[in-house]
């Protein structure tokens, strides 16, 4: 049987209205679940997971992973 792994994405908080925000991810806009991360705030990365927060991360490690992720799409056939 095969191993199957999860991944979380970088995403840029960009407003928050109660439990949810409004995110970046990848530059396209998401509404996501925030609750789990009660602490987060408006300019914040946090690890985005099926549609919700996390956990906070900090901003250069966000983008350094960001920057991976670009990397390799643009080496994937997959686009």
């Amino acid at each position: 049987m095969g191993t199957t792994m999860c991944l979380a994405i970088p995403a840029l908080i960009l407003s928050i209205d109660g439990e949810q925000a409004e995110a970046d991810v990848g530059g396209v806009r998401k509404t996501v679940g925030v609750m789990l991360t009660p602490q987060v705030k408006e300019g914040d990365y946090v690890l985005l997971h099926a549609g919700y927060a996390i956990g906070i991360v900090d901003s250069h490690e966000a983008e350094e992973t960001l920057a991976l992720f670009k990397e390799l799409a643009e080496v994937s056939e997959i686009r």
